[in-house]
């Protein structure tokens, strides 16, 4: 499954970026993100491996990061992975004629628990929905602080 969420940030890209290239904002606008701890490779560069847990109600869900490319400020590209689950996002920044940024991520799922096949089969807006609660959290960070 595949598709793409975009949203306008009222900040100029550089700023932007500034917040998103920082791993310690990460809990800041990742709903239920515990821990994130470094495994490999040279941070936020190419290769990296990070591990990352959330606690979703009573449920904690571990997944890894492999950062593909990191190409800021024009893009970032990342692969994480979980049981039942592979997610690749490209997320590329562009400024705008008025000096705010557009973001936009072009989201790859491939399901491979059959529960999760059955979800994006019934309920592909989940998936879709839960982009967009991630990137408004992360609008409303930079915006508000």
């Amino acid at each position: 499954m595949r598709y793409v969420e975009q949203t306008t940030i009222d900040r100029s890209r550089d700023r932007v970026i500034a917040k998103f290239d920082n791993p310690e904002n990460l809990a800041k606008w990742q709903e239920g993100l515990v821990s994130m701890t470094h495994l490999s490779g040279t941070p936020g560069q190419a290769g990296a491996k990070s591990k990352l847990v959330y606690q979703m109600g009573s449920r904690t869900i571990e997944m890894v990061e492999i950062i593909e490319e990191n190409a800021l400020p024009d893009r970032f590209v990342a692969i994480y992975e979980a049981d039942g689950m592979w997610n690749r996002n490209e997320n590329h920044f562009e400024e705008t004629d008025e000096g705010n940024t557009e973001w936009s991520m072009l989201c790859e799922f491939r399901p491979s628990s059959l529960m999760l096949r059955v979800m994006a089969t019934l309920m592909p807006g989940m998936f879709r929905k839960q982009t967009r609660q991630n990137m408004d959290a992360f609008r409303d960070f930079v915006e508000n602080g």
